[in-house]
């Protein structure tokens, strides 16, 4: 018969043990912590192995000079703007 030990803590010796904790349900065994009579699972979420937006651009660069650091965006009393980084002579 397959048995699986469950860790139990209060919530208050999760305070004083949460690495612990953290590290118990990171290897796979259940963590119940109980608080007031009501129970909570701590457990590993699984990680999705892609990400969602993978190469994908969000902006693309079309003009030559700002592709070259010529020009960024300024951000002055709440107005958005282009700005030359151009030095002037």
């Amino acid at each position: 018969m397959y048995h699986v030990h469950v860790k139990r803590l209060t919530s208050s010796q999760l305070r004083l043990h949460l690495a612990e904790a953290l590290d118990t349900a990171e290897r796979g065994e259940p963590v119940v912590i109980e608080r007031r009579g009501t129970r909570f699972l701590l457990r590993v979420a699984p990680v999705n192995s892609r990400p969602r937006h993978a190469g994908r651009k969000i902006i693309d660069i079309v003009d030559p000079a700002v592709a070259d650091g010529e020009w960024t965006w300024s951000w002055r009393a709440g107005n958005l703007a282009f700005r030359d980084r151009r030095r002037r002579r």
